[in-house]
């Protein structure tokens, strides 16, 4: 091959270049008239890749939860604030459990059935590769059972924190909340009543007015959960009912392990928190007091008279006796004779004309003999209770009553058995029929056949499934009767009475909320309320949820909006 030749030599590198060659400033201008070829994109796919976070990704507050609650109406608030934090957070909350990638269970301790079902339903949700929380009185009262090791639980004190839990334990992590709301050491009724709800019933509130009781019954397990007394003040409680009937709730339950004992550790009673209540509840709405034990209602019955008249109260009551039997209430630790139990329901039949009361019997508590036995039977004999519970006794782990001797399990059969005959044997409502009475339409009947409503002593009565009646106050004439309802036709020329509260929120919507967005991105568009993006919510005008979205969601939101910068394309 020849060689190359070099004629000259080159001082610099530069002298290479010709004077024939472009300038830079030449080479500059020509690009400005070069046109580049655009690539279409595919902005289906672009948008659905930007919205969508890759496969193993752990992102809180874009999953499906499932909530399950057991037990008691106190239980079942709980449960509904639990659902509204979580859905203003940005989950969404399914009623479909097989779609769900988180199952919070709810539990109730009261009795062995439920606790079976609460401990199959963890079960089932690990067979189903479930995420899982636990809450309530079961995981409460004996955290350490080993069906529960490993998993996440939530105190009934902490369910504000319900947020935190779900999200560590989407991320794989196990969480466990379990200490008391205290102020300056003293203990708190628990979490804030102004935080975001989901009302099952969007008619109806529920509001937990004290936790624990004053009691230590041998049988109750509830109190190992719950625990001592402790009331919220009256003016937080007039203020979630204010925001209740502000959002057209209709009807109040107030609801506690024992509303009777209310106030006695903060200086105050139940009497002086309902004649406040009164003064807040609108012309057609109704409230309806909780379960209260004899020792703590003696005191008041005077008041408590007064204030069942009261034509914005049900005059309903609830007082369980549990025995008719003195020996077997102080083996219970019960703090009252049968002589207190009397004096009550005998003074409220007497000042408070057709008043219901309910009660609780247990059967075959440890001890009960043949005889303490009958006497229970000759009071419902006597009283002929419209609404009766009737239990047959279960020794919960952990309870003096779960040491005593107890009665073999077919008497206790055998009793629960004859009790429920004998409260079958009388039809309480057949002296209504042909009654005119003024109703409240509140839900729908289990069969969907008919709309579920309550006259003035909380007696079920059903009407016919007219949508202008949900909500509203109608007159009847009363034209059946059955063992725990009557039926009802609606009056031809009578007034459907609207109560004058504003309209309900719909089934599923938080309650207390409004919405602002926060703004990201060059083309300042907001992210929406979606499963994908997240909105930060504020209470219309109350100041206990901003200080919620401040302390836990706005930190979150931005924390999650910086976790997706790495895998959506924010403009």
């Amino acid at each position: 091959m020849p060689s190359a030749s070099c004629d000259t030599f080159l001082n610099d590198i530069e002298d290479i270049v010709s004077q024939e060659d472009s300038k830079p400033q030449d080479r500059h201008f020509s690009r400005k008239h070069v046109v580049p070829k655009v690539r279409r994109r595919n902005t289906q796919k672009y948008l659905q890749e930007e919205n969508s976070p890759p496969s193993d990704s752990t992102i809180p507050g874009i999953q499906k939860i499932w909530i399950r609650t057991w037990g008691c109406s106190h239980n079942n608030s709980d449960g509904e604030y639990m659902a509204g934090q979580l859905a203003a957070y940005g989950y969404k909350i399914t009623e479909n459990a097989s779609d769900a990638d988180l199952w919070l269970l709810n539990s109730c301790t009261v009795k062995n059935p439920a606790e079976d079902h609460f401990r199959n339903s963890i079960k089932k949700a690990q067979e189903e590769n479930k995420k899982i929380v636990l809450a309530g009185c079961v995981p409460q009262a004996q955290p350490r059972q080993d069906y529960l090791k490993g998993l996440s639980i939530i105190g009934v004190q902490q369910i504000d924190r319900v947020v935190e839990v779900v999200e560590e334990t989407i991320k794989g992590h196990s969480v466990r909340l379990l200490g008391q709301k205290k102020d300056n050491g003293k203990r708190l009724g628990g979490a804030r009543l102004d935080l975001p709800k989901i009302r099952k019933n969007p008619l109806i509130e529920i509001i937990s007015i004290n936790t624990g009781c004053l009691n230590a019954c041998t049988y109750c397990k509830t109190k190992h959960a719950r625990g001592n007394l402790a009331s919220y003040p009256i003016d937080e409680l007039v203020d979630r009912a204010k925001q209740s009937f502000q959002e057209g709730v209709c009807e109040i339950w107030l609801t506690s392990e024992d509303t009777g004992a209310y106030g006695r550790d903060i200086g105050s009673s139940l009497p002086a928190l309902l004649w406040k209540l009164v003064e807040v509840i609108p012309e057609g709405a109704m409230l309806r007091l909780g379960m209260t034990n004899p020792p703590y209602i003696l005191e008041h019955l005077e008041e408590m008279a007064k204030i069942l008249h009261h034509p914005r109260v049900y005059a309903f009551l609830h007082i369980p006796v549990q025995s008719a039997s003195d020996t077997v209430l102080m083996e219970m630790k019960r703090e009252y004779c049968v002589a207190d139990f009397k004096r009550v329901v005998d003074f409220l039949k007497d000042k408070v004309p057709g008043i219901t009361i309910a009660t609780d019997i247990i059967c075959g508590f440890p001890g009960e003999t043949d005889q303490d036995f009958q006497e229970t039977v000759k009071l419902v004999e006597e009283y002929k209770f419209p609404s009766l519970f009737i239990n047959q006794f279960y020794p919960r782990p952990g309870t003096p009553a779960a040491k005593m001797e107890q009665v073999p399990a077919q008497v206790k059969k055998q009793r629960t058995k004859e009790l429920s005959r004998i409260f079958h044997s009388y039809n309480p409502y057949d002296h209504k029929i042909g009654q005119r009475q003024q109703v409240l339409v509140t839900e729908e009947s289990f069969d969907s056949k008919f709309y579920v409503a309550h006259n003035r002593f909380y007696e079920q009565v059903l009407v016919p499934k007219n949508p202008t009646f949900m909500g509203k106050m109608v007159e009847v004439d009363i034209y059946e009767s059955g063992k725990h309802f009557m039926k009802g036709q609606p009056v031809s020329d009578a007034k459907v009475y609207t109560p004058s509260i504003s309209k309900p929120l719909a089934r599923g919507e938080v309650s207390g909320l409004t919405e602002i967005h926060i703004m990201v991105g060059g083309n300042g568009k907001p992210f929406s309320g979606t499963s994908k993006h997240r909105s930060t919510h504020f209470t219309k005008g109350g100041r206990g949820y901003f200080s919620y979205c401040l302390a836990h969601v706005l930190p979150r939101t931005l924390s999650s909006l910086l976790c997706r910068v790495s895998w959506s394309s924010l403009v």
